[in-house]
């Protein structure tokens, strides 16, 4: 496969690059980062052929336009936009070949709020510490540890071998801006009082337009702490709910750091955690209590939908790659 590039024509809104990120390197301070919606970005990158951790490029409400330097082959999941490659309709949740000089365009979003193109090789830029996922604070990975601009070449491989559409269902995204989120109690859940995991899963929580990719700052009413002690920092994951001293919770997301001292009354469950990843500000969280063993098997049952897809797509589709 010989090299070729996406040339960045207009940037979008928030486009990055992603993988599924750098783990291994949080008890140095180093975030973990990689897509908001891990399920998507897996799907897509099993639609084009890829191992699922290849780098995708992550497209945030308002999409990007851009030139193929190359010939080659893409796919689309996750939120619902209008999509076009030279003025003709692009299938979103499946394949499609691209030839050198089309223009992809990416319209309004219909429905969720990310979406994730996956071209077949994946993006070629080097990795930073065994990723190549954009962490937008601290301006690592990705290409030069920002979001992509107008005019930016992204490197990616040309790739012009035959290969058969594929197609697949993707995530059930958030209908009108409302999203239920299973959690489980988190460790600190007894620092708060008695009713208040009751209270957090009997209201909508907004998210904040003070809200990014390290987290979801959620308005709704204060979660009241029965004990005022202060928390020695520890470290954090994906879909802690912290709950600072003013008690409007923050849903930690992909960005997020790798330690906090605020308490924590709950964790979104790995399940929900891609569609959280499909809300944006303004949209409305709702949460339900669950156990642990229901979160258990929410998350087979989620995993089970990416290994039928790769049944539905092979063998052509898997090639070797692993889809596990």
């Amino acid at each position: 496969m010989s090299a070729g590039a996406l040339h960045i024509v207009k940037p979008g809104l928030l486009t990055t690059v992603q993988d599924l990120g750098r783990y291994g390197h949080q008890a140095s301070g180093v975030p973990v980062a990689g897509p908001m919606d891990t399920f998507s970005h897996r799907l897509a990158n099993q639609l084009a052929g890829n191992a699922i951790d290849a780098a995708t490029l992550e497209i945030t409400l308002i999409g990007p336009e851009l030139i193929v330097e190359a010939d080659t082959t893409m796919a689309i999941a996750g939120g619902q936009f209008e999509a076009t490659c030279d003025d003709r309709p692009l299938p979103l949740g499946a394949s499609f070949t691209v030839t050198r000089g089309q223009r992809i365009k990416f319209g309004r979003v219909l429905q969720g709020a990310r979406a994730y193109l996956a071209i077949a090789g994946g993006v070629q830029i080097p990795p930073v510490l065994g990723s190549r996922a954009t962490h937008l604070v601290s301006r690592m990975g990705g290409f030069n540890g920002r979001a992509l601009i107008a005019g930016d070449r992204i490197p990616i491989a040309s790739d012009s071998r035959p290969r058969q559409p594929r197609k697949s269902v993707g995530l059930m995204l958030p209908t009108k801006g409302r999203a239920l989120l299973r959690v489980i109690p988190g460790p600190q859940a007894d620092w708060f009082q008695a009713d208040s995991l009751r209270a957090l899963a009997s209201v909508s929580f907004r998210i904040s337009p003070q809200s990014n990719r390290m987290g979801y700052r959620l308005q709704g009413p204060p979660l009241v702490r029965a004990r005022e002690d202060e928390l020695i920092s520890e470290p954090l994951g994906i879909g802690a709910i912290q709950v600072p001293a003013a008690g409007e919770p923050i849903l930690l997301m992909a960005d997020r750091q790798t330690a906090g001292g605020y308490p924590k009354i709950g964790y979104v469950i790995s399940a929900d955690l891609p569609v959280a990843g499909q809300l944006a500000p303004g949209d409305f969280i709702e949460f339900h209590v669950c156990t642990h063993q229901e979160a258990v098997a929410a998350l087979i049952s989620r995993e089970r939908q990416l290994l039928r897809c790769a049944d539905l797509l092979a063998p052509s589709a898997v090639e070797g790659k692993d889809v596990s």
